[in-house]
């Protein structure tokens, strides 16, 4: 089985060709500006909520573990997770994200794929988990349905399909997403 990252979920949901880059053409990727501030503020939002109370996320108790490095061998993923907070009962995945707008579906699909392998790895359950919105500062819980477990193993298959055959998808339905992809310049059919 072709180990995969969480990310790459996330990334096969927005562009296919970003998996095809990454993997069957490994090519020098750019660092985008929205990515480089992504990274600053993860740190300060990690920073800030080893302080706060749990009560934000609707808890009264539990653990916050900030970077959680995470594998789950039965999907064969791996990754760090922004934060995990434990409870007796159960265990909430939670991604940073530097946006304002809506939730994306790779997003929603990236913190299924955090939840599933967190029940795995620490052997508890995952019933749903949370999206921090840094510039809001909002927090929107997101069930971690089976539909949703579903589609996340059937991405993964269809991701390591891609990889097998090497041939490069074809371009995304809506092409404003190129605009600061990182691999832009290696797709002459887009904008």
């Amino acid at each position: 089985m072709i180990s995969l990252r969480v990310s790459d979920l996330k990334q096969y949901f927005y562009c296919q060709r970003i998996i095809y880059f990454t993997y069957c053409m490994p090519l020098p990727r750019l660092v985008t500006h929205p990515m480089q501030v992504g990274a600053v503020e993860h740190e300060i939002i990690s920073v800030l909520e080893r302080r706060r109370s749990l009560k934000r996320y609707g808890l009264d108790e539990g653990e916050y573990r900030f970077h959680v490095q995470i594998q789950a061998e039965s999907l064969g993923l791996t990754g760090v997770l922004d934060m995990l907070i434990i409870t007796k009962e159960s265990v909430f995945p939670v991604e940073f994200k530097h946006t304002d707008q809506r939730i994306n579906l790779n997003v929603k699909y990236q913190l299924v794929a955090y939840g599933m392998m967190a029940e795995e790895f620490l052997e508890s359950t995952a019933d749903y988990g949370f999206i921090y919105r840094i510039p809001k500062k909002s927090i929107t819980a997101i069930p971690i349905a089976p539909s949703l477990r579903q589609n996340v193993s059937s991405a993964l298959d269809d991701m390591r399909e891609l990889i097998a055959r090497e041939q490069m998808p074809g371009p995304p339905r809506q092409q404003g997403k190129c605009i600061e992809c990182e691999f832009r310049r290696y797709c002459r059919d887009v904008l």
